[in-house]
């Protein structure tokens, strides 16, 4: 079983249930650790204590907040415990939405909801629900030392449960600003649509794959070896000069990779060697 992120009840309205959440999605990098330059042994890191000039156990090590210019609050985790507010073991909903009254700037992480399987009832009965409405869910639940407001969809089989960022979270002073309305004729306007009609599809993310960590993963394997690593060629970019001609251009390379496609997908695979014909 998955490890649970966090546990509680769920309310609706008077109805309330308990759930579990687990991670629905974490990033997979290539991981390094820190070396010693010399032999290549591992580094640790060391808590130390710049007043004594000397390393400190993890027992000697306490939160403290900087009110001050060096000057602090110590808190313990049972004081922290203390003051969780409800949500830390209840998440209510609050309201209703319809997602795409949302923007996805908010969305955090993602995470399953299951329901504990004595008590599952309720849970099927609100994702049915929901389902049918086509509403998402609003609540609030603290969990990682903060508190958040999530939404919670219905998927396929299940509730899916995403945090959301707080407004005051979000960085409006890096928003970048409107640029000068640009004049541009219909024409321009008419390719610019034919080729976002030519590279709209289905929505399949099993084709996409982090290039970047496939080569690093290359890279290590060819120095293990001995081999010598091959750099990426990167693409020379510029400004573009002349839009329609960029534009008719963009839509040329779209058809040919489309009659490439469609022509290896009606090649008939090349017979075996000594393989009857019929």
């Amino acid at each position: 079983m998955p490890a649970t992120v966090w546990k509680g009840y769920l309310t609706f309205g008077l109805v309330s249930f308990p759930i579990r959440l687990f991670a629905a999605a974490r990033p997979e990098p290539v991981h390094f650790h820190l070396l010693h330059k010399k032999d290549l042994s591992r580094v640790k890191e060391v808590m130390y204590c710049a007043a004594e000039d000397k390393p400190l156990d993890r027992d000697e090590i306490v939160k403290g907040y900087e009110y001050e210019k060096n000057q602090y609050v110590v808190v313990d985790p049972e004081e922290l415990e203390k003051v969780a507010p409800p949500t830390a073991r209840s998440m209510e909903i609050l309201q209703f939405v319809r997602m795409d009254e949302i923007d996805p700037i908010f969305f955090e992480k993602s995470y399953y909801v299951g329901p504990e399987e004595s008590v599952s009832r309720p849970y099927s009965l609100l994702l049915a629900a929901m389902k049918e409405t086509k509403y998402d869910a609003l609540a609030k639940v603290a969990m990682h030392g903060r508190e958040h407001i999530v939404i919670l969809r219905p998927a396929e089989k299940s509730i899916v449960l995403h945090t959301m960022y707080f407004v005051d979270e979000l960085h409006k002073a890096n928003e970048v600003p409107a640029p000068k309305q640009a004049k541009f004729d219909k024409k321009e306007l008419d390719l610019a649509k034919k080729l976002i009609d030519t590279l709209a599809g289905a929505f399949r993310p099993e084709q996409y794959h982090d290039e970047y960590k496939q080569n690093v993963e290359k890279l290590i394997e060819a120095k293990r070896k001995g081999h010598k690593v091959t750099p990426i060629r990167q693409p020379k970019k510029a400004p573009v000069i002349d839009l329609m001609q960029a534009l008719q251009q963009s839509l040329a390379k779209t058809a040919r990779s489309e009659s490439k496609t469609t022509a290896a997908g009606k090649a008939k695979p090349a017979r075996k060697r000594g393989a009857k014909v019929a």
